[in-house]
C-alpha cells in the first residue's frame, strides 16, 4: 500500500468484526475530497465514490471495487487546469502479516504478493485514495500541449568578450 503522510480519508475495518465480509460505499465529504486532494496535489476533488467489496477468500482476503471521481490535475506544461473523469475497476488480495520465527528478514520482489493486514484491520479509506491515485496520470499533459526545447546558447570564445570589453573602454586622451 502507498504510504501517504497523515490519511487523507480513513475508514478502517476489523476482521474479527466482519467474518463473512463487507460492502460500503464510500463518499468522502467536501473536507475530506480537499484533504485528498492536496495529498494527491490535485487542484481539486470535484467527486470521489468507492465501491468496495471486502470478503475472505482461501489466501486471506479479497478486496474490489470500483472508484470513481471528477478531479482537476494541472497540465505540466502549461499549468492549465486539466478536468479527469475516473472510473476504475479493481482487486486486491490481502493476507494476515505473520510473525517471523527467525530473526532472519526476507525481501522478495513480486509484483503480486498480498498486501499485509497489519493489527487485524483493513482501512478502505486509505485503499480507496490508493486506488484513485493509481489512475492519475503522474505527468498530466492537456491535448496539445508540447514541451519546445529552447535554442542552446551559441558558445561564446573567452576572446570575444575580452574584445567586447575593449570596445566599450573610452580612448585615451593625450
Amino acid at each position: 500500500m502507498i504510504g501517504l503522510p497523515d490519511l487523507p480519508f480513513s475508514d478502517p475495518v476489523r476482521l474479527n468484526q466482519i467474518p463473512g465480509g463487507v460492502t460500503r460505499t464510500l463518499e468522502p465529504d467536501a473536507a475530506a475530497r480537499g484533504r485528498i486532494a492536496k495529498a494527491l496535489d490535485l487542484a481539486s476533488l470535484d467527486a470521489f465514490v468507492a465501491d468496495m467489496n471486502l470478503k475472505p477468500a482461501a489466501e486471506g482476503w479479497r478486496l474490489s471495487g470500483r472508484v470513481k471521481a471528477s478531479a482537476v490535475q494541472t497540465c505540466g506544461l502549461t499549468l492549465e487546469p486539466l478536468p479527469v473523469e475516473i472510473d476504475s475497476a479493481f482487486s486486491i488480495t490481502l493476507s494476515e502479516a505473520v510473525e517471523p520465527e527467525t530473526d532472519e528478514i526476507v525481501i522478495t520482489v513480486e509484483d503480486d504478493s498480498p498486501d499485509l493486514i497489519e493489527d487485524g484491520r483493513i482501512d478502505l479509506g486509505q485503499y480507496a485514495v490508493e486506488q484513485l491515485a493509481l489512475c492519475l496520470d503522474p505527468f498530466p499533459r492537456k491535448p496539445g500541449a508540447e514541451f519546445v526545447q529552447p535554442e542552446e546558447p551559441a558558445e561564446v570564445s573567452p576572446f570575444a568578450v575580452l574584445k567586447g570589453l575593449h570596445s566599450k573602454t573610452p580612448p585615451e586622451q593625450g
